[in-house]
């Protein structure tokens, strides 16, 4: 317990902050805030902070007895970004080879650095959608982080994905009589779906996810994408998680396991390059967030082993743009997902100016990335504005953001829970 103590105060002073035991109070200065609720900015603006919560805002707040004053001058004040998919157990280079050539210990070390990155970047909550065959290794970091032994933001933690033999993650080119294990946890059916969620709850996991399609091709000009569950087997998963309070998102990139998932009453489909009319009007209905990972893509593209790899990352590109200027008119709730980890920690901001790209309004990204992204990791009212009452999660940016989304690219201060990360 000494031991705890020293490391969460020792997290803290790096940080800047104040006193552990005492009430302190914090009044942050700018010369803008964004309300990512109205799309309003305020000026000047001054935000005030008492322990981890925000107490007040306005153009002028109290400023109690001894509270520290930080002047963040000519920028603007908003939520702390929310990243609603992440691989904190990835690094960029082979994804297949790194998940067996580097121990779970190592692994975990990585995530942990992984973390600090994506906080000083301006993300103060992310949802960790598999650990790649680092088991529950990802319940260690949270709950360390939560600790303050690390800094890191808030998470939610799946554990595993779940996977069906022979599926998306199951180390399908690799000489079988090595017999190298997959980056999922195996579930074939419903009954072993409920199995596999059970055990990863015990062991910490605050969510599912499911790899419901894959791999993804291009014939004759069409997307394709094999469904890996029935929609019958999703609801069987939902349900599971639904009895303890928890949720099931998936991997979906094309119909029909779009379809399925959204039917079944998942709470997410990430990636989502397809969607019907109907999954579309579904998720509209059920409000099931839709997470593009418009970065990954990109990134994949860019970086390609050969010419002809390139040439069929951008064609699916191209087609999720494309897709998501439908999915955009069809009024389907979106959340930010960059799918990080095979491409550097911390650059995931990215994210936000894809989405602008391809059609989105700058402050609808920022709502996806903010308001959305809470309601999707459960802390809705507790975190993704700058309000009275909620944790003081706040980064400061440059400029306008509404007016230059690339703003969130050039994070200068964080804040998580009222403490310092970055000034």
């Amino acid at each position: 317990m000494k031991r705890t103590i020293c490391l969460a105060a020792l997290a803290a002073l790096l940080s800047g902050s104040a006193v552990f035991g005492q009430t302190r109070a914090i009044v942050l200065h700018a010369a803008r805030l964004l309300d990512v609720e109205t799309g309003k900015i305020l000026a000047p603006a001054e935000v005030l902070v008492q322990n981890e919560r925000i107490v007040a805002v306005g153009t002028q707040v109290t400023h109690p007895a001894g509270a520290e004053i930080i002047d963040l001058g000519d920028r603007t004040l908003m939520p702390g970004l929310i990243d609603s998919h992440t691989h904190l157990f990835l690094h960029p280079g082979a994804e297949d080879l790194q998940t067996v050539q580097e121990s779970v210990p190592q692994r975990t070390l990585i995530a942990v650095s992984a973390a600090r990155d994506d906080l000083l970047a301006g993300f103060t909550a992310e949802r960790d959608m598999g650990t790649e065959g680092a088991g529950s290794a990802d319940t260690a970091v949270r709950n360390a982080i939560n600790k303050g032994m690390f800094p890191g933001p808030r998470l939610r933690v799946s554990g595993n994905a779940v996977d069906i033999l022979g599926g998306h993650e199951d180390a399908n080119d690799f000489n079988p009589a090595q017999h190298v294990l997959s980056n999922a946890d195996y579930a074939n059916d419903a009954l072993d779906l409920v199995k596999v969620m059970r055990q990863q709850y015990k062991e910490g996991a605050d969510f599912t996810k499911i790899y419901e399609t894959g791999p993804d091709s291009f014939r004759d000009g069409k997307f394709h994408t094999p469904f890996q569950y029935t929609e019958a087997e999703l609801r069987a998963a939902v349900q599971e998680a639904a009895r303890v309070g928890k949720y099931v998102a998936v991997h979906a990139t094309g119909e029909p396991g779009t379809l399925y998932a959204a039917r079944a009453g998942v709470v997410s489909i990430d990636h989502a390059d397809q969607l019907s009319d109907e999954t579309m009007r579904i998720m509209r209905e059920k409000q099931i967030f839709a997470v593009p990972t418009f970065t990954i893509s990109e990134f994949f593209a860019d970086h390609a082993p050969t010419p002809e790899q390139a040439e069929r990352e951008k064609v699916l590109v191209g087609y999720h743009a494309q897709e998501f200027k439908k999915q955009l008119a069809a009024g389907v709730p979106f959340a930010v997902g960059s799918d990080v980890g095979p491409f550097p920690h911390g650059t995931q901001a990215r994210e936000f100016v894809l989405m602008v790209k391809f059609g989105m309004t700058p402050l609808a990204a920022i709502q996806a990335g903010t308001l959305n992204g809470a309601k999707l990791l459960g802390w809705q009212g507790q975190t993704g504005n700058v309000k009275a009452g909620y944790f003081a999660d706040i980064i400061a940016v440059p400029g306008n953001p509404l007016e230059d989304i690339t703003a969130v690219q050039k994070v200068s201060f964080v804040m998580k829970g009222g403490v310092v990360y970055k000034k």
